[in-house]
């Protein structure tokens, strides 16, 4: 199979050259030539469609380039971060791409990259953004994306919109809840004590949207915009929990447009991630950076879309205004 045969499919045998590269392997001799070095790809987790989503689309771009992508995932109770990273370091990586790492949290200790950038790994971070790592960031207008939510939902007649959203440590999660209070403010009138209260933190996760929507649903709520496609399932099985229909009875939102979600029961109205776009861009900044033409350490933030699908209806009679 490593021996350059036509018949092997090209991402096969990159898959393979990766694992190979990983297990310490020597490549093939006539296939070294072919790759202009390893590219580590860090994720926190792969259960949620968006990070296979980006890593498809970064993949495809590092391979065109002539690099070979190492897919690094962190799983519980296994590999951190910091030990992902190190393991990259080690292989010789030319440079290293994180989505929604530790750089997205405001507690994480962020002189880990500077010890990075001090080994000489260049490197560009999606999804979360610090003043003080000297690197491209690579983000969606998070305030921009609760903007477009909220006044979807109260042209449909809402007026009790809740958001559902992670822990709120997260620099995505702080940005929601602002864009989301300022929405609310200028569309509804209510000031961000008022609004706050139909603001829960929960988990990134079907399960965390569910336990979130059911307090949502306590304060009457008719609306929730969420903040991962995941955590907007788990609100519609909630809502169904409780004898609602969606979108009936109780309309939702999701965030990221992760790939099969048009397709689910009802099809979601959810906030796309210009996924393509963004992952397209930190693989041109990591690769400038690399050939020594740096991206300015800034961040380029991309502009959200909100795709209406069947999940949003106007708001129940009853429960206008």
């Amino acid at each position: 199979m490593l021996n350059g045969k036509p018949g092997v499919a090209a991402a096969t045998r990159e898959s393979v050259l990766t694992a190979l590269d990983l297990l310490g392997y020597e490549r093939p001799a006539r296939l070294q030539k072919r790759s202009a070095g390893l590219i580590g790809l860090i994720t926190p987790e792969l259960e949620n469609p968006i990070f296979p989503a980006f890593a498809q689309v970064i993949c495809q771009a590092l391979t065109r380039q002539g690099y070979t992508p190492v897919l690094a995932t962190q799983t519980p109770g296994g590999s951190t971060e910091d030990e992902l990273t190190g393991m990259l370091v080690e292989r010789g990586v030319s440079g290293i791409i994180f989505i929604s790492g530790l750089h997205a949290d405001t507690t994480a200790d962020m002189e880990r990259y500077e010890r990075l950038r001090g080994s000489g790994v260049p490197f560009v971070l999606i999804n979360g953004f610090s003043p003080k790592v000297r690197a491209p960031f690579i983000s969606p207008d998070d305030r921009a994306a609760m903007r477009l939510a909220v006044t979807h939902l109260v042209s449909l007649g809402h007026t009790r919109i809740g958001l559902a959203l992670g822990p709120a440590r997260f620099v995505p999660v702080q940005r929601k809840i602002e864009g989301f209070l300022g929405a609310v403010e200028q569309e509804l009138g209510l000031d961000a004590e008022a609004a706050g209260e139909f603001v829960e933190h929960s988990l990134f996760t079907l399960e965390g949207g569910q336990a979130a929507a059911t307090a949502l649903l306590e304060r009457a709520c008719t609306a929730v915009v969420c903040a991962s496609d995941m955590m907007a399932l788990g609100a519609i099985r909630a809502a169904r929990q409780r004898g609602l229909a969606v979108p009936r009875d109780f309309s939702v939102i999701g965030f990221d447009d992760s790939p099969l979600i048009a397709f689910t029961d009802p099809p979601l109205t959810t906030i796309r991630q210009p996924v393509p776009a963004m992952g397209q861009a930190a693989v041109r900044a990591l690769l400038e950076e690399i050939g020594g033409t740096p991206a300015p350490h800034s961040e380029f933030v991309f502009m959200p879309e909100l795709v209406v699908r069947g999940s949003t209806a106007t708001a129940p009679p009853a429960r206008r205004g």
